[in-house]
Formats: structure tokens, C-alpha cells, sequence
């Protein structure tokens, strides 16, 4: 029986394909205030600027392509049970080919009705317009957790974390709750890598090896450390 290892990744393993992220000094905060474009009020306030928010979100991800710690994370599947588990909403481990990805946070390329929480498709290209109706006759949304939200997967993500051998966590600084209090659900005994270029002083988990490198750089090296252990 293959190990397990779970990976929990964040916004930083996306930004070196050239995503934009929201908290970097650059990032879309910058230029958007989160009660205007990601939250249901947002919605019911202003539905033109939020759909055109994610448009253009959606247009930017179709234009970058997966990176070196994307199609890392594939390699691993060779040797393990891989489950990915993401606050992204992009589709790069998908377009990179890994097998098993929980998108905790909602996914980018689909959309959703308004009426029916379950009616999800994935929308043809990048744009989303008023008048794109569900079978039901209501609007569809982005297929996006917002702030305020309820996280409907946060449960499934506990359960598979419980089960993992070995946790890799990239690109995230382990702030955004509740996906960040996921760690504590692995075992007493399972190692835990984070591979993030940032300080984490704040962090006495004893399993945490840090490895403070970009996700280009320190995936491929861990990946390269677990096939040949």
C-alpha cells in the first residue's frame, strides 16, 4: 500500500506561474476592497463589478500555464497516494495532472445557480454576463467560497489530512483560517514540510521543517528527497 502524503497549497505555489495573489504589496487588494468584489453583499450590491472581477481573473488564468512545483507534485503520484488540498481557485494542478485536488476555496473556471448550491458547471472561456441563467432561470455566479461564507469541504480536507504519512504545505503563511488549522489534524507522528520563502517565527510546530525557498525551487528538491527515500 502506498504512503500518503497530503499537500496543502496556497497562493504562492500559483504566483510563480504569474498569477496575481491578494496580499503581496502588488497584489489585488491594491486595487479592490474585499466588501466590494468577495463577499455576498458585493453581489447583491454591485453584481457588474463582481462578475467583471472574476472575468478578469479567469482571462489572466488562461493566459500563464502550470509551473516546475506544479508538475512536481504529478511526479509524486509515481511513488505515493498524493491528495492536494488548496486554497487556490486556479486549475493548475489539474492542467499540471495530478489526480486528487480538494479546491477549498471554490474553483475559478466554473460557475454556479444562484437558487441551487449544487447546479456547478464549468463555464466555456473566460466571461460570465448577466442574463447567463441556470436551468431554473437564476443567475450564475462565480463558483467561489466568499468571505463570510460558509466552507462547505473544510471537514473532508480534516478527514483526509488525519490519514497522511508525510504533509507538504506551499506557498501559504499558515494565517488563513480555517484552511490553516488543517496541519493540526495530521498525525502526532507525521512530518510536515513547509516550502515557503517567508519567515514563519510564529510556528513551534516541532514537525515543521521549513525549507525557505520559492516553490520552484524547494518542491522539486523535497519531491526529489521522498522518490528516493
Amino acid at each position: 500500500m502506498k504512503k500518503r502524503i497530503v499537500v496543502l497549497t496556497g497562493a504562492g505555489i500559483s504566483r510563480e506561474s504569474g498569477l496575481m495573489t491578494f496580499r503581496d504589496g502588488d497584489g489585488l487588494w491594491n486595487n479592490y476592497r474585499i466588501e466590494d468584489v468577495a463577499t455576498f453583499e458585493a453581489w447583491l450590491r454591485d453584481q457588474e463589478l463582481v462578475i467583471d472581477f472574476y472575468n478578469q481573473r479567469r482571462k489572466q488564468l488562461l493566459e500563464v500555464e502550470p509551473n516546475a512545483a506544479h508538475f512536481a507534485l504529478k511526479e509524486l503520484e509515481e511513488k505515493y497516494d498524493v491528495q492536494i488540498i488548496t486554497q487556490n481557485v486556479d486549475d493548475l494542478h489539474e492542467r499540471a495532472g495530478s489526480s486528487n485536488i480538494l479546491h477549498l476555496h471554490g474553483e475559478l473556471r466554473k460557475v454556479r445557480s444562484t437558487r441551487n448550491p449544487h447546479y456547478v458547471v464549468e463555464l466555456d472561456g473566460w466571461e460570465l454576463k448577466t442574463g447567463d441563467l441556470c436551468p431554473e432561470g437564476a443567475q450564475l455566479r462565480p463558483h467561489i467560497v466568499w468571505f463570510g461564507e460558509p466552507v462547505p469541504l473544510i471537514d473532508e480536507a480534516a478527514r483526509i489530512t488525519q490519514t497522511a504519512d508525510v504533509i507538504l504545505v506551499i506557498g501559504t503563511s499558515l494565517n488563513v483560517y480555517p484552511a490553516a488549522g488543517l496541519i493540526h489534524y495530521g498525525p502526532a507522528n507525521c512530518p510536515i514540510y513547509l516550502i515557503d520563502p517567508g519567515d514563519f517565527p510564529n510556528h513551534r510546530d516541532q514537525r515543521i521543517k521549513h525549507i525557505q525557498q520559492p516553490a520552484t525551487i524547494g518542491v522539486p528538491e523535497i519531491v526529489n528527497q521522498l522518490m528516493q527515500a
